[in-house]
């Protein structure tokens, strides 16, 4: 049995995450802790947690704690990541795995230094969408990858429009530049895993619609390793009805469409025709990771998400932004 300890009950902890770590197969969440101690009672009481700690040290003392979820804003990612790997317990670390890329170098480094596990909640490399994405490239299904295009459009929060309602995502000093910070590297780092590494990548961020000062329009352009070539575009204040999330990867043989967020119908365009796979959303989204987190532990698979597949797209990220 994996017994978690986990750092933060925020939203993410409610249901993307959290019921994760008890409803999986040979894993259990034992202990959370919170800045706000009445908000780790409240958590664990909902989600029958039965140790409640005041801090993250006190939590760290825990025998029983195999390993420690940080479920908290990026800008705590690294404290927290290099205490937990301080205290020999491999760590789970939410996405973006960092503030910067020195950061997460520093996290990588101490990681590989200590031989202990540092894995990164880009979970989508575990979900069935993704996957067979991946297979259908494998298997040469469109044949030679010759471009992939992204495109991301959204409306602006309710809270993006009002200063005294605005929310960590959008503030720099916690949560980075903004809503691309939060969503881009989901994009970037499945692209990693389908198409494989980028090694060449510039871009333009800045703000037009004056909501909040990080930027909300970015624009981008790359090459992966294997030569195929990238671009995307990004916005947060667009309206509602223009709202989109595409991702088109262009072979010698073929099409496939698909999106990073709404998983909508993948969609394989060929000579012979055009076939769709359609797949649910799963109600607790990084439940496939996690399953894949306490394979590896128990030495029975491996996590497809790490610490130095996630400094990749930090290092993407960085060089778009700075």
């Amino acid at each position: 049995m994996i017994k978690w300890g986990m750092v933060g009950v925020g939203d993410v902890t409610e249901v993307k995450s959290g019921p994760a770590l008890y409803k999986t197969l040979n894993s259990r969440l034992i202990a959370v802790v919170s800045r706000t101690k009445e908000k780790a009672e409240d958590y664990a009481r909902r989600h029958a947690v039965p140790k409640v700690y005041g801090d993250v040290a006190t939590l760290l003392e825990d025998p029983e704690i195999d390993i420690v979820y940080i479920a908290t804003p990026p800008s705590t990612h690294k404290n927290y990541a290099l205490q937990v790997m301080q205290a020999g317990k491999p760590v789970y670390v939410e996405k973006p795995m960092a503030m910067s890329l020195k950061e997460a170098t520093i996290m990588h480094d101490t990681a590989k230094k200590t031989g202990i596990s540092l894995f990164v909640a880009f979970y989508r490399r575990a979900l069935p969408y993704f996957t067979r994405i991946k297979q259908l490239v494998d298997d040469g299904k469109i044949g030679t990858i010759l471009t992939v295009s992204v495109r991301l459009m959204r409306p602006p929060q309710p809270s993006d429009l009002s200063p005294d309602s605005h929310t960590w995502r959008i503030n720099r000093e916690i949560g980075g530049e903004g809503y691309f910070a939060d969503m881009a590297p989901h994009t970037f780092d499945i692209l990693d895993y389908i198409i494989g590494p980028i090694v060449d990548v510039y871009g333009k961020a800045t703000n037009l619609a004056g909501n909040y000062t990080v930027s909300d329009s970015v624009n981008a352009s790359w090459q992966h390793q294997r030569g195929v070539l990238g671009t995307g575009v990004w916005s947060f204040s667009t309206i509602k009805e223009a709202a989109e999330d595409h991702v088109i990867i262009t072979g010698t043989a073929g099409e496939i469409r698909f999106s990073t967020f709404d998983f909508s119908p993948i969609t394989w365009i060929t000579p012979a025709g055009v076939q769709f796979f359609d797949f649910e959303k799963p109600k607790h989204i990084q439940q496939a990771l996690i399953e894949t987190i306490v394979q590896e532990m128990r030495g029975e698979g491996n996590c497809p998400s790490t610490g130095e597949s996630a400094l990749r797209t930090t290092a993407v990220m960085e060089k778009i932004l700075r």
